[in-house]
């Protein structure tokens, strides 16, 4: 049996396997707690504990999966063609938009944490939280957090956005299909993107090009941001 674990077949079979439950039971069950990427993980996580099989044996399919992130967000570049010239007549706005986000998301976490006295490391580890996580992971290395507690947060913030995201925006009255699309890209990155497909096609290309100018921004902003705070 242990032989079966080890193979990457069993990797991008039990991924494929969970995320598909996980799907039908959102089907089933429109409850905003069963979302399909964290029942996914839970049913991944409870799968490897129940029958003691390692993670590097599970990655060696799952990083066959994880590959394909790249080309995914490569290919959200088809939607962008479509939908050029509707985006061209918002440019401005959704510049702005992006660039306020970007920024706000890294000053509030970084300024609560330090309000908190919470250790500099984590500050520098979780202040690239709301970009897509090879970027992300990336930036933490460069102003000397620990990516391994970046990677499990801006999973947590992604899922988070996922789940509950357009549920807040519409709370608070936004109905705007660009920007809800805009919001989840910026806030949630990748898995925040695959949600906002979910509402149409325009709000699908909004948040995808939100998270690659995030992404920019936080690389860009983010150590200057913490030399700024981490000095006091």
């Amino acid at each position: 049996m242990k032989e079966i674990f080890q193979l990457p077949v069993f990797g991008v079979f039990i991924t494929l396997a969970a995320f598909v439950v996980a799907t039908q039971i959102k089907k089933k069950w429109n409850y905003i707690l069963f979302n399909p990427v964290l029942l996914a993980i839970n049913f991944i996580i409870i799968f490897l504990l129940v029958f003691n099989v390692n993670f590097e044996d599970y990655n060696n399919g799952g990083k066959f999966l994880s590959f394909f992130l790249g080309p995914a967000v490569v290919a959200l570049g088809v939607f962008f063609y479509e939908k050029y010239a509707e985006v061209k007549q918002n440019l401005k706005p959704f510049l702005i938009a992006v660039t306020a986000g970007g920024v706000s998301g890294i000053l509030s976490v970084v300024f609560i944490l330090i309000l908190f006295k919470v250790p500099d490391f984590i500050v520098q580890s979780l202040a690239a939280k709301s970009v897509t996580a090879p970027i992300a992971i990336e930036i933490t290395k460069l102003v000397g957090g620990v990516p391994e507690i970046t990677a499990s947060i801006v999973i947590a913030v992604g899922i988070f956005g996922n789940a509950f995201g357009p549920l807040i925006l519409r709370v608070l009255g936004i109905k705007n299909k660009i920007a809800i699309g805009t919001s989840l890209g910026t806030a949630a990155h990748a898995i925040g993107t695959a949600r906002a497909f979910e509402e149409g096609k325009l709000p699908g290309v909004y948040s995808g090009l939100a998270m690659c100018l995030n992404g920019i921004i936080t690389a860009l902003l983010t150590p200057y941001i913490l030399d700024l705070f981490l000095l006091f």
